[in-house]
């Protein structure tokens, strides 16, 4: 898997002008497409989850969950790496193209933002782990370590070439967007690896009906 680094042009990787809090609205979403893995009563206990909300738009999404600890059972990455994470999709056209803002625990906790950009491919199958470009950020804070039985909000928001993360409600990443991100649309969703979480809920902009389409194939 080949990784480009985006450098933002800053003054400083932790200081780029005033914070900013969220500008778009978002509400609780109805309903949830799980393409790989099962959400069940709120709750999520598999190694592989991926999901969309069908009538969300892309540019916004908060995810609210009590952290339960690592799933019983790891599943590698088609990277083969073992990765313990949770995190947003942003403008999620398919599954090779989609902007992921993940919160990882290993080997300690931060954010990485990325951009999954494959033109005329769709499904996993196709794509594998090709097709990522990583985002370095233009300012960024403190990520917490993730304890059993604590409740976190993750949210993150595109407002022109800009993408801004919250955890908990304090600033933790702010960078540029590579110019491929405009290429992309589509709904908010979530993606978890090797961990269980409770009480979720996923909040996003209104947007436009879009199909749900299960299966493995569509995800890695």
């Amino acid at each position: 898997m080949r990784w480009l680094i985006i450098a933002t042009m800053a003054c400083s990787t932790t200081t780029a002008g005033p914070e900013r809090g969220p500008s778009i609205e978002i509400s609780p979403v109805g309903d949830l497409c799980v393409t790989r893995g099962a959400i069940a009563d709120r709750a999520i206990a598999e190694p592989t989850v991926r999901a969309f909300a069908p009538s969300a738009g892309g540019d916004a999404a908060q995810l609210a969950f009590t952290f339960k600890g690592d799933a019983t059972t790891t599943r590698a990455l088609a990277s083969g790496q073992e990765r313990r994470q949770l995190g947003l999709k942003l403008r999620a056209q398919d599954g090779c193209n989609v902007i992921y803002v993940m919160w990882r625990l290993d080997p300690k906790p931060k954010l990485d933002i990325s951009v999954k950009h494959n033109p005329g491919k769709r499904t996993h199958e196709e794509c594998g782990a090709e097709g990522y470009t990583k985002v370095k950020p233009s300012r960024h804070g403190a990520v917490p370590a993730l304890v059993a039985g604590e409740a976190h909000t993750l949210r993150a928001e595109i407002v022109g070439d800009e993408l801004h993360a919250w955890i908990d409600g304090q600033l933790a990443w702010q960078g540029t967007l590579p110019a491929v991100a405009h290429e992309l649309a589509g709904p908010a969703g979530l993606r978890t690896d090797n961990l269980e979480l409770a009480h979720l809920e996923l909040s996003a902009p209104k947007g436009q009906a879009t199909a749900c389409k299960r299966g493995a194939a569509t995800e890695e």
